[in-house]
């Protein structure tokens, strides 16, 4: 591994997004990985493993290019993850390549906790499965980080041995070993999973685990694969190894929760109270079916409760807002508006008693500030004869800091929305930044549409677009059952591209006849490619998001659509790339 990236400032100052300048940050990396997991296994310190960019991403819909992934990294280190899990490097070239290029920048880069104080970069984990090819390809992506670590998995329950490896307990336990100490002579941090360990036979992970700690792992993932377990029994569980592991209790348990029955939180909290120093989660509960733990919740059940739980994490919870919205924006997720921490009414109050009790005292019905997770209450009214200043403060007051150029941009189309509107609110600005900023290269631009509708008329929709590859301006007119359809249609007739519209969501991003109409779609394409799957091996979908706001919602709906169309077109110009260049 090179010894010589630091860390320098740019023109702006010492400090720019969270990270530290003119740091040799290879003076984070862990000398002694096995006295680094007993300190963290006996402390007070519940580490928190990020995996939205993998197992978050296994969400159907929720792919995600390569430059998402880096933005989205970049985010969770100012969080504060202390590891992120940031692909299944053998899924596929474009997944191998993001992995590479974040653990090469965000894995080397010096950051501020939530003290204020020069800490690591995170640790850069790249998912496997127990084999060579897999360990080789995570070693290959993750290398480039100060802090690296493989994680492998082999599946540990009787149905999946029989069903799914057809393997043998006596071939699981001789695979285990070879393949973490394969993994633990490229790495010396590397975390092991015994997949479906929550139908799994105790008796058997004790054995398992062990010969996994004597290969050479240092951090043991004992995932409730399917969300089958109750919190009794998974904290049980937990407690049962490292009490009967050989040598478990100088390394770290790590918890890997699915939501299923809609535990993993209460399944989370449950192995952490049974000593648990590791959490396994991603932002918004994203992942596979049901979902994973949610970040968010179980940060902020420990934060609020620290009484009950008398433990911290690294996690800085002003970034929590941002983070969540920038990944719903990215993946095309709408959070639920009940959702915990992050969710619209989450800081919501309608009733009139629980109004009366809020003006009293606001503990009467919030157990936690609104500002602690990222969200400020308005000083500033917005409106069109508000200054570019204003807007940055208030933006900045929001959490998001924009160069110069992204700036003008939003400046622009605020005065355009202000122009609409009276007022502009925290939701309208929310959505307006997450519109304009949150975009894939755009090979089609959307200049203009015409719509004609009504009850004796065929909706017709003449739409203009310019391609910016060649620069031409092309005019074409579609037909459909309504003015959504027909703009899709004639949007189709231009570009060209065999897709099924798989969702399409409407909302209001504020309350009145001005409201921001906010549009989610998603779209599908065929997938004919081999290597495209998830990390159990299932063939994953081909599902682009795109999401549009505007005053008018068919201009909303056309947005939408051309975000979602960039994003293929965007993704199968760079698998055309890769392929040309592996020719």
């Amino acid at each position: 591994m090179s010894t010589e990236t630091t860390v320098r400032a740019d023109e702006a100052g010492d400090v720019t997004n969270g990270e530290v300048a003119d740091v040799d940050v290879t003076t984070f990396a862990i000398a002694d990985i096995r006295s680094h997991a007993r300190q963290i296994a006996h402390g007070d310190t519940v580490v928190v493993f990020d995996t939205t960019l993998r197992d978050g991403e296994q969400s159907p819909g929720a792919t995600l290019n390569t430059q998402e992934k880096l933005d989205i990294a970049q985010q969770l280190a100012r969080l504060g993850v202390d590891i992120m899990e940031a692909g299944f490097p053998a899924a596929s070239p474009g997944d191998l390549d993001a992995v590479r290029q974040i653990a090469n920048t965000i894995g080397r880069n010096a950051r501020l906790d939530k003290n204020g104080q020069t800490v690591a970069p995170p640790i850069i984990a790249g998912l496997a499965r127990a084999n060579k090819n897999d360990i080789d390809k995570a070693w290959e992506a993750v290398q480039g980080a100060v802090r690296p670590r493989i994680h492998t998995f082999l599946a540990t329950s009787d149905i999946h041995m029989e069903h799914k490896l057809r393997m043998s307990r006596d071939d699981v336990l001789e695979t285990v070993g070879d393949m973490v100490q394969y993994a633990a002579s490229l790495c010396q941090d590397v975390e092991f999973s015994p997949e479906d360990a929550g139908r799994s036979d105790p008796a058997f992970l004790v054995k398992v685990l062990e010969v996994a700690i004597k290969a050479g792992a240092t951090t043991l993932n004992i995932p409730d694969t399917v969300g089958y377990t109750t919190p009794e029994e998974y904290g049980a569980l937990i407690q049962h190894l490292r009490q009967n592991v050989p040598g478990g209790k100088d390394v770290i348990f790590s918890l890997h929760c699915h939501n299923d029955l809609g535990l993993a939180t209460a399944n989370t909290l449950a192995g952490i109270k049974a000593g648990a120093r590791q959490i396994e989660v991603t932002i918004n509960g994203i992942g596979e079916r049901a979902g994973n733990t949610s970040l968010e919740e179980t940060v902020m059940a420990l934060h609020t409760r620290k009484p009950v739980y008398g433990l911290e994490t690294n996690v800085v919870t002003t970034e929590l807002h941002r983070a969540s919205d920038m990944v719903s924006r990215y993946t095309g997720i709408v959070i639920q508006p009940n959702k915990a921490i992050v969710g619209a009414n989450a800081f919501a109050h309608e009733a009139g008693i629980h109004q009366d009790g809020m003006l009293k005292h606001k503990r009467t019905y919030e157990i936690m500030d609104a500002s602690t997770i990222g969200l400020h209450q308005s000083k500033l009214v917005l409106g069109k004869h508000s200054g570019r200043h204003a807007l940055q403060r208030k933006l900045e007051e929001m959490g998001y800091h924009l160069e110069r150029d992204e700036l003008q941009e939003i400046f622009k189309r605020f005065k355009e929305l202000a122009d609409k509107k009276k007022t502009v609110s925290d939701a309208d600005l929310e959505a307006l930044v997450g519109d304009e900023l949150y975009q894939p290269v755009e090979t089609w631009e959307l200049l203009n549409i015409q719509v004609q509708c009504g009850s004796q008329v065929i909706p017709t929709a003449v739409v203009t677009l310019r391609n910016n590859t060649t620069g031409a301006t092309v005019t074409d007119a579609g037909f459909g059952t309504g003015p959504v359809d027909a703009i899709y249609q004639g949007i189709n007739r231009i570009i060209g591209v065999e897709n099924t519209l798989v969702e399409f969501l409407v909302q209001a991003v504020t309350e009145g006849i001005d409201a921001n109409g906010d549009v989610t779609i998603r779209i599908e394409v065929p997938d004919s490619r081999g290597y495209s799957e998830t990390a159990q091996g299932r063939p994953r979908r081909r599902l682009f998001s795109g999401r549009g706001v505007d005053t008018d919602i068919l201009v909303a709906s056309a947005k939408a659509y051309m975000q979602a169309l960039n994003k293929l077109l965007s993704t199968l110009n760079s698998e055309s790339s890769s392929v040309a260049i592996t020719a």
